[in-house]
C-alpha cells in the first residue's frame, strides 16, 4: 500500500509531465450502516422507544488531489474526516459515544468531459482509521478505542465550470469498510456484554457530497 501511494504522490506533483492538475474540497453527509454497533448502543444503553435505526447519519469532509493522466482518465489521493456521534440520557446520567474516521483512498476515475462540464465514474481503496470515544457520565469515564482496517468505494460524481478553472461538483459515494474491532490503549476490545461478543465497526455508507474544485492547466 505505501509502494502505491508513494508512487501516485509522484505521479501527481509531477506536474511537468501531467498539465493539468485537480484540488478539490468537499463536504457531505453519508448515511451509515454499523449493525454491531448498533446492536451494541440499542441493547446497552438506547431506551426502547428510542432505538437506533438501520441508518444514521455523519458529516464527511474531504481533501482530494488528483491528475489527469489522460483525456478520460484521472487518478487521485482523498483524504476525508468522518464524524458521528450519539448521546442519549439514561436514567443513570448521559451516555456519549464519537465515532471519527479518516478513510484515505487511492482513486481512479473515467471522465466524460463537455464545454464546461464533466462526469466522473470511478472507485478507489484505502486505509482506514477510526477512533472511538466512549463517555459514561454517571461513572465518571471516558475511554477511546482505536482500529485500522481496509475499505472501498465507488462514486459518481458530476462537474460543472463556475469562472475560468473553477468547477463545482456533487457526488454520490457507496463505501464499505473493514474497520475492524477498536480496542484501548491496554488492548481491552469494545464488548457487547449483552450478546457476550466483541463490537466490529466494518460500515455500509451512501452519502452525497458538494464541492468546489480548482483546475491547474485546464482550458475549456
Amino acid at each position: 500500500m505505501k509502494k502505491i501511494v508513494l508512487l501516485l504522490l509522484l505521479v501527481l506533483f509531477n506536474v511537468n509531465i501531467f498539465a493539468q492538475v485537480e484540488i478539490k474540497g468537499s463536504m457531505g453527509i453519508n448515511f451509515l450502516s454499523i449493525p454491531s454497533l448498533q446492536d451494541y448502543i440499542n441493547q446497552s444503553f438506547a431506551p426502547s422507544n428510542s432505538q437506533l435505526p438501520t441508518f444514521n447519519s455523519a458529516v464527511i469532509f474531504s481533501i482530494e488531489v488528483g491528475t489527469f493522466i489522460s483525456k478520460d482518465i484521472e487518478v487521485s489521493l482523498e483524504v476525508p474526516y468522518q464524524i458521528y456521534s450519539y448521546t442519549e440520557n439514561i436514567g443513570l446520567g448521559q451516555y456519549e459515544l464519537a465515532y471519527n474516521q479518516i478513510p484515505p483512498s487511492v482513486l481512479a476515475y473515467y471522465v466524460i468531459s463537455g464545454n464546461g462540464y464533466n462526469f466522473k465514474f470511478g472507485g478507489g481503496v484505502g486505509p482506514r482509521f477510526v477512533n472511538v470515544a466512549e463517555k459514561k457520565k454517571w461513572q465518571g469515564s471516558e475511554v477511546s478505542f482505536s482500529s485500522i482496517g481496509f475499505g472501498g468505494l465507488m462514486r459518481i460524481e458530476g462537474n460543472t465550470v463556475l469562472s475560468d478553472n473553477v468547477f463545482a461538483n456533487i457526488g454520490l459515494d457507496l463505501r464499505y469498510d473493514l474497520n475492524g474491532e477498536p480496542e484501548n490503549s491496554s488492548g481491552t476490545k469494545l464488548t457487547n456484554l449483552v450478546q457476550n461478543e466483541v463490537v466490529n465497526l466494518n460500515t455500509f455508507s451512501m452519502g452525497l457530497r458538494l464541492g468546489i474544485s480548482y483546475l491547474i492547466g485546464y482550458s475549456n
